[in-house]
């Protein structure tokens, strides 16, 4: 075996974005994406390429919490260092907040347990700076977030949800394993929640556009579960907006890097 070899580590990263100036995480000619700006940083700091490997791909506008990836590289940084390392050479809308060696058959895509995102709406009628980047401003009809919940509960468990699948994916199957569901209100912000084994193309966006239908009451409970039952893509016609949408974490078993860096780092605001 070459020293090369016996040499390489693998470095797992927790990364924090802002989606709002980028094509999404995944790179792609003639974009500018999360992917790429980091691995030019890590090439800019071991003199050649490096590919890193994510959990998620997310779209284009879309925030990453605490997105995780993972890189092979045979250098002198310390795996801990990596992370203030890179922060040295990223634009301030990425973050490393953390970086550590994991076994060399750890994979951030294959080795996760669940992703959880967050979608945040804004009902207030008057438009708020600080929270445009981060919500779908909807106040043309009220909300009611029970009926949401609803909605979410019948999803929980193993169920094809082709209905909420974008095209475009080369996914095998659309096939999954729903783990949580939630919908809370807190004064005029509505957080939805879902953590699942995995995501299809454009799943929540998709998703999140009919739950508004099923919260302004144009469409009933039975309509809503009837249509992703009968896998009738068809009949979803709205996508939410990407900047409402946050990947807020990552499960692992026996992961390095401690909670508290990765569980919930997205901020809720409040009015209180």
């Amino acid at each position: 075996m070459s020293n090369e070899t016996q040499d390489t580590k693998r470095i797992a990263l927790v990364i924090q974005y802002l989606g709002t100036n980028y094509h999404g995480w995944q790179r792609q000619p003639n974009y500018k994406t999360v992917q790429e700006e980091i691995e030019n940083a890590i090439a800019l700091i071991v003199g050649h390429s490096v590919t890193i490997h994510g959990a998620g791909r997310t779209d284009s506008g879309v925030h990453g919490a605490a997105q995780v990836a993972h890189f092979n590289v045979n250098s002198a940084v310390p795996p801990d260092r990596w992370a203030k390392v890179l922060n040295g050479c990223l634009p301030d809308d990425i973050l490393i907040r953390a970086s550590a060696q994991v076994a060399n058959d750890w994979h951030a895509c294959f080795s996760a347990l669940y992703r959880r995102y967050r979608y945040t709406i804004y009902t207030g009628k008057v438009p708020n700076l600080f929270l445009q980047p981060f919500s779908w401003h909807y106040y043309h009809q009220p909300l009611d977030e029970s009926l949401i919940q609803q909605a979410l509960n019948p999803l929980l468990g193993v169920h094809d949800l082709s209905a909420f699948r974008r095209a475009g994916s080369k996914r095998l199957h659309s096939v999954l394993e729903v783990q949580e569901v939630c919908c809370d209100r807190k004064e005029d912000l509505i957080h939805i929640e879902i953590q699942a084994s995995g995501f299809l193309y454009g799943m929540v966006r998709l998703l999140v556009g009919m739950l508004v239908e099923v919260g302004t009451r144009k469409k009933s409970l039975s309509e809503f579960q009837d249509i992703w039952l009968d896998r009738r893509r068809d009949l979803v016609k709205y996508s939410a907006p990407a900047k409402g949408l946050c990947l807020l974490r990552v499960g692992y078993q026996d992961f390095p890097i401690p909670e508290s860096i990765w569980f919930n780092t997205q901020p809720i605001f409040t009015f209180s």
